[in-house]
């Protein structure tokens, strides 16, 4: 049987002031990059959205490196994500005693890293026969796309 081993870390920026077109922009050339690369493309590009995007990839292979053991050479961004978060209303006050609404926008970052150097997948059945150690059983399987046994596909 075979057991999905967790290979991915995350990190998730909530409230980040900003809007979320402007922070998907970014995220936009980091995704499916390795995380060295991603370093220096977020050092390197003009943004305001950068720090934080940088900030939450950085802490994404912290928790790579402290919960897996991971090490950040076999690091790659599997799936990063903006989500628009809540608005923040306030009011600026204009002439004659008027008041003018101001609205500043939030955006919720998700950031998800993959170690491509673990297995995805765990082989529990040999791990439980090896240590068992009951007799061996031999399995004969039937084949039903030969001809000689009168399978199913010998019928024209």
């Amino acid at each position: 049987m075979l057991n999905k081993r967790t290979t991915e870390v995350y990190a998730l920026g909530q409230h980040i002031s900003m809007s979320a077109h402007k922070a998907r922009r970014v995220i936009d050339q980091i995704r499916g990059r390795s995380y060295e690369e991603t370093l220096m493309i977020l050092e390197l590009m003009p943004y305001r959205a950068c720090y934080p995007i940088f900030k939450l990839v950085y802490s994404a292979a912290a928790n790579a490196s402290f919960n897996m053991g991971s090490n950040e050479a076999n690091l790659v961004i599997s799936k990063a994500e903006v989500n628009e978060g809540t608005i923040v209303k306030r009011s600026k006050p204009r002439a004659r005693g008027r008041s003018f609404a101001i609205q500043k926008p939030t955006c919720h970052i998700t950031v998800v890293m993959k170690d491509i150097s673990l297995d995805e997948y765990i082989d529990t059945d040999s791990i439980t026969w090896s240590q068992k150690k009951k007799k061996d059983k031999t399995m004969s399987y039937y084949d039903m796309y030969s001809n000689s046994n009168g399978g199913t596909w010998d019928k024209k």
